[in-house]
């Protein structure tokens, strides 16, 4: 990526090389030539305290932070884009301790004096992230978002509006543009509508009618999602003492169903965003008081030793952001392979023309569909 300050060699977390989507986009490099100066405009003062906030992999921080002489601070709800942040830091020859990491979950900073927000691409984050991040700022506080322009709507703006202050776009420069706003200390400061709580439907199985927690941002926060739903009819029904991986898991209802089903199951519920990880937590908690589970933030199963579970249940993502692929659908089912003990068995959900079954068959030697309708397919997969 090449900046105002230089030229950064960025990469995405985990690094694959047949994964060929980038680390930046124009959304970022707009950002960045903004706060050094473009069209006659002065640059940005960049002495205080820097937050950004969603930085997808660490393309601004680390810009930012070989440049910038006040604190940098990043803040976002994703593991890899942390984990990519560091690595991006150490190739760009800054100690990652140069940049305080920040989670969504986490306090934000007393005071920010600039604060920089990539757009996300679900409203409800940025509506949290915005209530959360408003006591932080005051009438001095520089404000600027970033986005493509497909990411950014009147709804958007409305947002920035309602809980900052007046607020204003850019032209469109590649397809991206930028967000001004100009932070109202009269604006009431209220707080975060988030997390959502919802009661289950009745065609949920053991989960019908128990309610589910959502923190803003997770895959159907307002809603149960429709292939979770079929999973749900369709889960495995296994009795006595497993070990049970509830992987990519979301706001928990999948694992949780599992700990309902076998009381003896030890389920862990693992996913890469710090928002589903709690969200898990809180929905396990509130159906299985009595209950012991393991909530792990993390790159799919990697911390966890091969040959050791017993059943992975997954409803991989097909989508990065806005880019459609699926690096971590084969991600996640290679981590399941590894971790599985023989005879263990991968439950996958997922839309019947992603076609699934071809990369189970040709990684685990079998698949078998479980079951189906117009839309999805439920595939089991056995570890040999």
């Amino acid at each position: 990526m090449t900046t105002p300050w230089g030229a950064y060699e960025l990469a995405r977390f985990p690094e694959d090389p047949r994964d060929t989507l980038r680390a930046w986009d124009a959304a970022d490099e707009y950002l960045l030539r903004h706060l050094h100066g473009i069209d006659d405009a002065p640059p940005v003062d960049l002495s205080g305290t820097v937050a950004v906030v969603g930085d997808r992999w660490g393309a601004l921080v680390t810009s930012l932070a070989a440049h910038a002489t006040g604190e940098i601070i990043q803040i976002t709800d994703s593991f890899l884009g942390q984990e990519a942040t560091r690595g991006n830091l150490r190739r760009g020859g800054v100690e990652p301790g140069a940049v305080r990491l920040l989670t969504a979950r986490d306090e934000p900073p007393e005071h920010i004096d600039v604060l920089l927000i990539r757009v996300p691409k679900s409203l409800a984050l940025l509506e949290d992230q915005l209530h959360r991040l408003a006591p932080s700022v005051d009438a001095d506080t520089v404000v600027v978002g970033t986005g493509m322009v497909t990411e950014i709507h009147t709804s958007t703006l409305k947002l920035f509006e309602r809980i900052l202050g007046p607020t204003r776009t850019s032209l469109a420069v590649k397809k991206a543009r930028l967000i001004f706003c100009s932070p109202d200390p009269a604006l009431p400061r209220l707080p975060s509508p988030w997390p959502l709580r919802y009661a289950l439907p009745s065609d949920t199985g053991v989960l019908a009618g128990r309610t589910v927690t959502n923190h803003a941002g997770i895959f159907c926060a307002e809603r149960l999602d429709i292939g979770t739903r079929f999973f749900l009819r369709h889960l495995p029904r296994r009795h006595g003492p497993a070990r049970v991986v509830d992987l990519g898991c979301g706001n928990g209802v999948v694992g949780t169903a599992a700990a309902l089903a076998d009381p003896e199951a030890e389920i862990t519920f693992v996913d890469e965003s710090y928002s589903a990880v709690a969200s898990a937590e809180a929905t396990f908690q509130d159906n299985v008081p009595s209950g012991t589970a393991k909530f792990l933030v993390g790159d799919g199963l990697s911390a966890l030793a091969d040959a050791s579970v017993d059943l992975v249940l997954n409803n991989p993502p097909f989508h990065s952001h806005r880019a459609t692929t699926d690096t971590a659908a084969r991600r996640m089912f290679a981590d399941a392979r590894r971790a599985l003990r023989p005879g263990g068995e991968l439950w996958v959900v997922g839309n019947r023309h992603l076609g699934y079954h071809v990369r189970l068959r040709r990684l685990f030697g079998n698949c078998e569909v479980v079951a189906g309708d117009p839309k999805f397919v439920v595939l089991k997969a056995v570890r040999r």
